[in-house]
């Protein structure tokens, strides 16, 4: 049987319209994948940059007495017991406590989130202590907040860390 003169014209239309239709379904488009916005930083390096912004908010916040700024760097769930506590006499923000220095040493991966190691030295009165703390940030919904703090035990186990400069708090 012998192709109809119609059937062959389809055909050849068919065919001449599919670069088209294919540059519309995005198959070919070399624009398309040039212009594509790609991630502005790797999933890792963006957990340390938030990680560090928001522990150095909260040293800062620390250092400058400002309660409701080193509130704002936790996650919800640590609010009301950071309300009784951050004040109190062990408290981050008690009145006799001075911190005349705080610095990031550290950031890593950890099982929580992303754990931030800290120096921070307190004054009290003339006597001035140097304690290191570990700080958890994670993220909550699409932003990042500080999820717990604890001392640092590993520190004097851990070697110095390599790559990390450390910032001192404002």
């Amino acid at each position: 049987m012998r192709p109809t003169q119609s059937r062959l014209a389809a055909t050849a239309a068919g065919l001449m319209l599919l670069p088209v239709a294919l540059v519309g379904c995005g198959i070919g488009d070399k624009d398309e994948e040039k212009s594509a916005p790609k991630p502005a930083r790797a999933p890792a390096e963006e957990a340390a940059t938030r990680s560090r912004e928001r522990v150095q908010a909260y040293l800062d916040a620390m250092t400058a007495k400002d309660v409701a700024a080193g509130r704002s760097q936790l996650c919800a769930l640590l609010h009301d017991g950071f309300d009784r506590g951050a004040t109190g006499p062990n408290g981050d923000f008690a009145d006799h406590f001075q911190v005349p220095e705080a610095a990031i040493t550290d950031i890593r991966s950890g099982p929580l989130g992303q754990e931030v190691r800290v120096s921070v030295s307190v004054a009290v009165g003339k006597r001035t202590v140097v304690r290191p703390l570990v700080f958890t940030v994670t993220r909550d919904g699409s932003d990042w907040c500080i999820a717990g703090e604890a001392p640092d035990v590993t520190t004097a186990a851990s070697p110095t860390p390599t790559g990390v400069v450390p910032s001192p708090a404002s």
